[in-house]
């Protein structure tokens, strides 16, 4: 037994080849790749296990990709389109469906082109998933309840990474990192960007992080969103088959098809969510947006013209519109939510309304309520294999990268591509062949 005063050394750091920090698809997909090519692989994840965040994209169906041509596929990502192409060649939507496949899970193409697990569920993949990695001639391991505090410089194979354990700080000594923390979105699950400030404070270049297919506040008529009936009396009730008209921050305009879902303070879903890029970029250029929406998309304005404009007796407006148009419950409710008096006694006005009503937004709701998120490392800040400029050795991936998707499987096909891509390069490093730091 030591004297009292004796003093310890601390425990030698757990040497790796690979370490990867972040649990989610990206990472996974990292270290499946590294691992079928023989490298040892640690992966840490802050949570009781991996993968939370995938399964609860998946609990009301997994949409895995989308079964679009290539080129509409790539045009998804917009100004990023260029980077992510590369991503997308080497592991895309087929590539997707045949790694799903390899796991024993087969995949269908749904009516709008998006592609889902036949049983639809994301448990049965993720779980097929790890007991691959886990079971691999060369086995990945997994460090649960391991939140990565310190780089260390994030000077690899100089200094150690720290993680705070169930066990006490643990020092982890790797010949190369990979960092899948994922956005700011849902922090409950895992990825809440606090790897930004520290990134940063190591000299990379990171994008302010922002909420993407997001929902919004709205403003209402006395400046201030719903009032406290509509708010109590249809929250959570949706806009179907409208359509929605909205400019993007160059001033170009869009028209989609769909529905939507309003909710306490605004409105929220696909519909929106295919819009929330333009909007939120342009709040954050004027201070406020605004879209017009279509309540029936299927008629035209000349037949609303004529339907309001028939003589309504002795019913009321909202009797009127039901009998004339079908218009009822959430719809007419924000006609007289939106539009005052005059208006809504203006049959010209008001047929106007009901084909492009203004709606006008105050605000993004809060980016831990976003499906992704949008902003991250400037992918400028890396060379080809996505490695770090600043900090060799040091390979980032997934939706921590500067770089955003619609909803519809794009987010997680990109999300695991980049893995794929950082996967080989980190092989190429490690063997130090055909690689390029700048």
């Amino acid at each position: 037994m030591p004297h009292l005063t004796e003093q310890t050394s601390p425990p030698a750091p757990l040497a790796v080849d690979v370490a990867i920090i972040g649990g989610g698809p990206a990472g996974l997909m990292a270290a499946e790749v590294l691992s079928a090519q023989g490298v040892s692989v640690h992966v840490f994840d802050a949570m009781p296990s991996v993968g939370r965040k995938f399964l609860l994209a998946g609990k009301g169906g997994l949409n895995l990709t989308h079964a679009e041509p290539a080129e509409a596929f790539v045009a998804r990502f917009g100004e990023r389109s260029g980077a992510v192409a590369g991503w997308l060649q080497h592991f895309g939507a087929e590539q997707v469906r045949a790694w799903a496949l390899g796991l024993g899970v087969e995949t269908f193409v749904g009516s709008s082109g998006r592609v889902f697990p036949a049983e639809m569920k994301a448990a049965p993949l993720l779980r097929a998933w790890l007991h691959r990695l886990r079971h691999a001639q060369t086995p990945v391991q997994f460090h649960m309840r391991h939140r990565w505090v310190d780089g260390g410089g994030m000077k690899v194979g100089d200094q150690a990474l720290v993680f705070e354990s169930p066990r006490g700080p643990l020092r982890v000594q790797a010949k190369a990192v990979v960092l899948a923390l994922g956005g700011a979105s849902w922090s409950r699950l895992g990825s809440d960007g606090t790897w930004a400030p520290r990134l940063q404070a190591q000299g990379v270049g990171v994008a302010p992080l922002l909420p993407s297919n997001c929902g919004f506040d709205v403003m209402g008529r006395a400046g201030q969103g719903w009032t406290g009936y509509f708010a109590e009396k249809f929250a959570g009730q949706a806009f179907k088959t409208v359509a929605m008209q909205w400019l993007d921050a160059q001033g170009n305009s869009h028209y989609r098809q769909g529905e939507f879902v309003a909710t306490a303070t605004g409105v929220e879903g696909s519909l929106v969510y295919s819009a929330s890029k333009d909007l939120r970029d342009v709040l954050l250029r004027d201070g406020a947006a605004r879209f017009n929406l279509d309540l029936l998309p299927d008629r035209s304005l000349t037949f609303v013209q004529v339907e309001v404009a028939h003589p309504k007796g002795a019913r009321s407006l909202s009797s009127h519109l039901k009998s004339r148009l079908g218009l009822a419950g959430i719809k007419t409710a924000l006609l007289y939510e939106l539009l005052d008096t005059p208006t809504l006694n203006n049959p010209a006005a008001l047929a106007q309304a009901i084909k492009a009503l203004p709606v006008s937004l105050l605000r993004t709701r809060p980016l831990d309520e976003a499906i992704s998120t949008a902003g991250g490392v400037a992918l400028g800040e890396m060379n080809a294999q996505l490695m770090l400029k600043a900090l060799p050795g040091v390979f980032c991936a997934g939706e921590m990268l500067d770089w955003e998707a619609p909803t519809g499987g794009y987010l997680l096909t990109a999300s695991m591509a980049s893995g794929a891509w950082v996967g080989d390069g980190v092989a190429q490093w490690l063997r130090k062949e055909a690689f390029e730091v700048k």
